[in-house]
């Protein structure tokens, strides 16, 4: 998918002088956008917050570089300033919110929904660059069998991605999250010959590409000719209607946009599409993220809040599945181990939990809270807690459960583990914990944390258990695409990467066996460690249904690892320190000060073309973060004679940009004015192209 990010106003600038200790309403002044696109923004602001009166007027004097005002009727690109002012007796001094920046700089003409909970923990994660792009990212693919028309094969996913809206959305991180909503979107589908690259090859590569964001385009699909002579004659038809040839299909898509039974569900509707002569029937998908958004709004926050001050992880809590070490060297990525549970030992531990009336994921549990007390090293009982992934389609929403889109969400489950109690106890307990989670799947980690007293970001847990149900093409579809000869093969995971240092994931397989894999992170886990922790796992699988016995006690089943070693997990890496300010452009005796903020996400290259497009006298220096905000003094002490001082933010860097600036003003007072220029986030030439805009506008204010 591409939007068209090219045209006047694709990425909003804003330029904004902290009001003063009397001053009640706030200025904003909209660089370089159409006047029907500065209305959208002034709209959108005063529907979503209605403490302000809004009123929109075109800036004083002419706008720089010969760019005439976007009057009625020209469609031309103007300045205008928007003016914002409290209805109540709050206003002077105080700083506009995270949520009216976020929509002041999203694309004008665009519907936004709010991110929250996993979702914008995940998006926090990935905009970071923690891991690199390819760790935000999974994969999913199938066999495909049978005749394979291409051009049928393009247009059912480009049908798709007119029917559905998560196909249609990218992320803006300016001000508070938000998922953005296009009108239109281009699925890309990739297909490839054998001998251009290997299947392993295309997996890696395909992952390691990552996504662009701000871009509509957060999935895309490749088609890998496989060589005739693997399954023979049966398989896709050659693109000139020769023999056919076999084809594996990968669909690939952000963490962040859509869980894998979201994917799944996509490509159920993607078979439909297919089989309809490449148009889906039927208008867009309702409910969809929309509703689910609108109905996550309306929900009464008391009863989960109360339920998780009590039930979030305790201080004290075993949280790891491992004992503290250090690794001879970090390594990279994620790694992946994957053990196998038998199709008839698969049985036996289903019948074993059900025969105490419990599921097979409650053994599953079980066995994942023994490794986590065993890996504390002490006695007596003790609160073990790890997260727990939910579906999050079991909801009072009309048709949750078809709706694509991010809404499984990792829980932190905590039980206690007392040794000397039957083991049946603990089964039952994280039996009813499960049961007791599932009513607040829709809650975030984030807000976990704030009700229950925890520090912002902190984990909650270091471990999480995801036990994933087979979810394939109904009979009926099967049965259609048997009709036209083709063979829909079950989609497969890849395996994609872990939030958490190690994930433990569950699913059985068409022979019946339980598979489980270790996902984890490897600069916390070497290899032989999360090989011995999942080779534990599964030795405490196999033995559990040898002991039906009600007095079999939690330390009867313990010593099943005899002495086996705990496995070693190394501490996480210590955080950054803000680079040193660099000078990139020296400026005229006497000039303003620029300052341009750099924080994970800001578009690689956008401040780079600025300085090759922009040619005020300024001088330009540059600030790199780790953090979320200007250390304290830093802008005051480069200010030094400088007549202003204008903080410029890129994307996510314009809430820092705000409060800096805010900061910086409130502390020199008069003794040097002190602007704040944000953009929305775009691609590095229209990201320079809105900060030059919005520079030339305060050069305008000062002159």
């Amino acid at each position: 998918m591409r939007s068209d990010h090219s045209r006047a106003g694709a990425v909003v600038a804003v330029v904004h002088e902290p009001p003063g200790a009397h001053d009640r309403t706030f200025v904003l002044e909209l660089c370089g956008l159409p006047r029907t696109d500065a209305e959208a923004v002034a709209a959108r602001v005063a529907r979503r917050h209605r403490s302000y009166d809004v009123a929109l007027d075109e800036a004083p004097g002419p706008p720089r570089d010969g760019a005439a005002h976007g009057a009625p009727g020209t469609g031309g690109p103007g300045r205008y300033l928007l003016r914002l002012t409290p209805r109540g007796p709050a206003g002077s001094g105080a700083p506009l919110s995270d949520d009216l920046l976020a929509d002041l700089l999203a694309p004008p003409a665009a519907g936004t929904l709010a991110v929250s909970g996993h979702q914008r923990a995940l998006l926090t994660a990935a905009v970071a660059g923690q891991g690199g792009p390819g760790r935000y990212v999974e994969q999913i693919h199938w066999e495909w069998t049978g005749p394979l028309d291409l051009t049928r094969f393009v247009t059912s996913w480009q049908s798709l991605a007119e029917r559905e809206a998560v196909l249609r959305a990218s992320f803006d991180g300016a001000g508070a999250p938000r998922l953005v909503l296009h009108e239109h979107a281009v699925l890309e589908v990739v297909r490839h010959a054998h001998t251009d690259v290997a299947w392993d090859e295309l997996l890696r590569r395909d992952r390691d590409r990552g996504f662009e964001l701000y871009r509509p385009g957060l999935l895309r699909v490749s088609l890998l000719d496989r060589p005739p002579a693997t399954t023979g004659a049966t398989g896709a038809t050659g693109a000139g209607g020769g023999r056919p040839v076999p084809v594996r299909v990968l669909v690939t898509y952000h963490r962040a946009l859509l869980d894998e039974r979201g994917a799944r569900l996509l490509v159920r509707q993607f078979y439909r599409s297919y089989l309809a002569g490449g148009v889906l029937p039927g208008a867009d998908r309702r409910p969809d993220i929309r509703d689910y958004a609108h109905w996550l709004s309306r929900q009464d926050v008391a009863a989960a809040r109360e339920f998780w001050r009590a039930g979030a992880p305790p201080a004290g809590a075993a949280v790891s599945p491992a004992r503290p070490g250090a690794l001879p060297r970090r390594g990279e990525g994620t790694g992946r181990v994957r053990r196998r549970l038998r199709a008839p030992q698969a049985s036996r531990l289903r019948s074993w939990a059900a025969g105490r009336g419990a599921g097979e994921s409650s053994a599953l549990h079980v066995v994942w809270a023994l490794l986590l007390y065993r890996a504390a090293g002490t006695g007596g009982p003790l609160p073990v807690a790890f997260g727990v992934h939910l579906s999050g389609r079991d909801l009072s929403l009309r048709g949750a459960a078809g709706i694509p889109g991010l809404l499984g969400n990792p829980l932190p489950m905590t039980v206690t583990v007392d040794p000397a109690a039957p083991l049946v106890d603990l089964l039952l307990r994280v039996r009813d914990a499960a049961l007791d989670l599932s009513a607040y799947a829709w809650v975030g980690g984030d807000q976990v944390r704030r009700w229950s007293g925890r520090a912002p970001g902190s984990p909650l847990t270091e471990s999480t258990v995801r036990f994933d149900s087979r979810f394939e093409p109904p009979v009926n579809l099967r049965a259609e695409l048997a009709a036209q000869g083709i063979g829909a093969g079950v989609a497969h995971s890849a395996g994609g990467a872990t939030a958490p240092p190690i994930t433990l994931a569950a699913h059985h397989d068409s022979e019946g066996c339980l598979v489980l894999s270790a996902l984890y992170d490897r600069a916390r886990f070497t290899d032989t460690d999360a090989s011995d922790a999942l080779a534990q796992c599964l030795h405490l699988l196999r033995g559990l249904p040898d002991h039906p016995d009600q007095t079999f006690t939690v330390a009867d089943a313990l010593r099943l690892l005899g002495t086996s070693q705990v496995p070693a997990m190394t501490a996480p890496p210590a955080a950054g320190t803000p680079l040193a300010p660099a000078v990139l452009r020296a400026g005229e005796p006497g000039a303003d000060l620029v300052c341009l903020l750099t924080v994970p996400g800001v578009t690689p290259g956008a401040y780079d073309t600025l300085l090759r497009q922009y040619e005020g006298p300024e001088r330009i220096v540059s600030l790199t973060l780790t953090g979320g905000q200007v250390p304290a003094g830093t802008l005051e002490e480069l200010l030094g004679e400088r007549r202003r001082l204008t903080v410029c933010g890129a994307g996510p860097a314009g809430r820092v940009a705000h409060a800096a600036a805010r900061r910086t003003a409130r502390e020199t007072g008069a003794a040097a004015p002190v602007a704040v220029v944000m953009t929305g986030t775009g691609d590095a030439a229209d990201s320079a192209r809105a900060l030059s805009q919005a520079l030339q506008a305060v050069r305008a204010r000062s002159t």
